[in-house]
């Protein structure tokens, strides 16, 4: 069965974003021994012009072959006319908002998060990439197998938090573990066994 993973960039205290939702403050926290990792480990999370930059255009998937998003986290792609920023991928958005999609390679759906990702997993290939925001694994967290967090060397105080849900703890387990040079994180963990 596929797993859903939910593969985000994070700071110490738990913020995927500015409260407006900017990331880029993240920028300054890629040395020299983190990105080659990132690249190496993650290209399939790698936006498609992105990839071409960084010439792994042709590299193929090994991790991910599906990507799910809330419009939000979409939004930031079409913001600067990329509206199929991983072509690479099937993308699917789940939005009540949006209904129509502006690229024919990506699905808008307004289905139920869990019914679909249940779904997807029944499916063969790779696994299933849950790309954002808060409210999106918010919903999902029950059927997330996976979390790998890179956790910057940032405190922000506040903004988008990992996660927007009620109070339901669950329990996962740290598998992997990566330390970088600039005190960057690259944590996975696994679902506890319920």
């Amino acid at each position: 069965m596929r797993k859903l993973t939910y593969y985000v960039g994070t700071t110490i205290d738990g913020f995927i974003a500015a409260p407006n939702g900017d990331f880029d403050f993240f920028d300054p926290c890629v040395t020299e021994d983190y990105l080659p990792h990132m690249i190496g480990e993650y290209a399939d999370a790698i936006p498609t012009p992105g990839r071409a930059a960084l010439g792994v255009a042709d590299a193929p998937n090994t991790r991910f072959d599906t990507v799910l998003m809330g419009r939000n986290t979409y939004g930031a792609g079409l913001a600067v006319g990329l509206t199929s920023p991983y072509a690479h991928l099937r993308q699917i958005v789940l939005s009540r908002s949006l209904t129509t999609s502006p690229d024919p390679a990506v699905e808008v759906t307004a289905e139920d998060p869990a019914a679909l990702a249940r779904k997807l997993k029944q499916e063969d290939g790779l696994g299933i990439w849950l790309c954002g925001g808060a409210d999106l694994a918010g919903q999902l967290l029950p059927e997330i197998d996976e979390l790998i967090v890179k956790q910057y060397p940032i405190v922000a105080g506040t903004g988008i938090p990992l996660f927007r849900a009620d109070f339901t703890p669950r329990a996962f387990r740290l598998a992997d573990s990566h330390v970088f040079e600039g005190g960057n994180l690259v944590l996975t963990y696994a679902k506890a066994s319920d």
